[in-house]
């Protein structure tokens, strides 16, 4: 094995943490914006994407330069394989945030979602905050312990979700169609997001542990 084969490691997990962070920038831009209808800061969560885009692209490169060069085994051939996947789960958790920001900018001026779910929605964005934070935080120290605390916050995202699709159905709902459909859009990306940073504490356990991951 070459005798940089662990910088290129390294550079690895510190180019998956940095998107972590940028992600995690970019959902609390994006709910913020979403709360006060700030057509600015949505078009810098849309601008600010291509830096995710680009740091997925870096990390495939240096996977696929490590797996070709350096021959990995074991715990290092799990790195390379799970940090491609790892890296596509955070640009498409940087995709969801443009999506919210997107909506944003497709309503506005109007609000984009109705006064009296504003609080539903800081608290979503608040866990996925979190959980994109703790995401981050299980990938640069290995921390297999820190992925209960993920769940906890996936199953926050999954229960409102549930509760706005409730609200959504219910007979009491007066907002109308469009608006109807615009928070269920929004509550399902914030969902999703959630999924995604599961799915990377999952690949960090098989990574460190060798335990097949589980897509569920």
């Amino acid at each position: 094995m070459r005798e940089d084969n662990p910088k290129r490691l390294e550079n690895i997990n510190a180019n998956l943490v940095f998107m972590s962070e940028l992600v995690g920038t970019a959902i609390a831009t994006a709910t913020t914006a979403l709360l006060t209808d700030d057509l600015s800061l949505a078009e810098q969560v849309i601008s600010n994407d291509d830096a995710v885009d680009q740091l997925n692209s870096e990390v495939e490169v240096l996977c696929f330069r490590v797996a070709a060069l350096d021959a990995p085994m074991a715990t290092d051939l799990r790195m390379v394989m799970g940090g491609i996947r790892m890296a596509t789960s955070l640009e498409r958790m940087g995709d969801l945030a443009v999506h919210i920001a997107k909506q944003v900018r497709l309503r506005y001026p109007n609000p984009s979602i109705p006064a009296d779910l504003q609080s539903t929605f800081q608290e979503m964005g608040d866990a996925a905050s979190k959980i994109v934070a703790e995401a981050g935080r299980v990938i640069q120290s290995r921390d297999t312990t820190l992925a209960d605390k993920m769940k906890q916050y996936d199953d926050t995202l999954d229960r409102l979700h549930r509760d706005l699709f409730t609200a959504v159905l219910s007979d009491s709902w007066s907002h109308g169609v469009e608006a109807a459909i615009d928070v269920t859009l929004l509550s399902r990306f914030y969902e999703r997001f959630g999924d995604h940073a599961v799915s990377l504490a999952r690949r960090v356990i098989y990574i460190v542990t060798g335990e097949p991951y589980a897509n569920n």
